[in-house]
């Protein structure tokens, strides 16, 4: 099983006592069988932008079955943090990131983002002006 650590062939040291917790789950992450990856794995590390050539094309395939996937946070958290990537995480993915523009440029018009009273645990604003700012890239 491939994990982050093998593809980029770069062995963290193990996170010290004082290590943040993110540290620690990060570090763990890297140790983690791709293929066992899950929504909110996938949202940890792309947040962090850490191995997001791996872990990309694996969280667009979950954001076009589901847009609004949602790891330990709110709907949506995943998309967030891609969302966020700089435009060179999507060099090698053009088709991809084609692909993600078209259901998510269906989804900001339709609910829940086109409903004039947004719904408490709904997207918010903030994910919506994200998906535009993604759109008009």
């Amino acid at each position: 099983m491939t994990t982050i650590e093998q593809l980029e062939r770069d062995v963290w040291p193990a996170p010290g006592p004082d290590a943040t917790s993110l540290v620690r789950r990060c570090t763990e992450l890297r140790r983690k069988p791709l293929a066992e990856f899950t929504v909110e794995d996938l949202r940890i590390m792309l947040g962090q932008e850490i191995g997001v050539p791996a872990l990309l094309p694996p969280a667009v395939q979950v954001l076009l079955r589901d847009p609004l996937a949602e790891g330990d946070y709110y709907p949506g958290d995943l998309l967030a943090n891609v969302l966020r990537l700089p435009d060179s995480a999507w060099s090698s993915l053009r088709a991809e990131r084609k692909r993600l523009r078209s259901v998510l440029a269906e989804l900001i018009a339709g609910p829940p983002f086109s409903d004039p009273e947004p719904k408490p645990r709904g997207p918010d604003r903030r994910l919506r002006d994200a998906i535009v700012r993604f759109l008009g890239r």
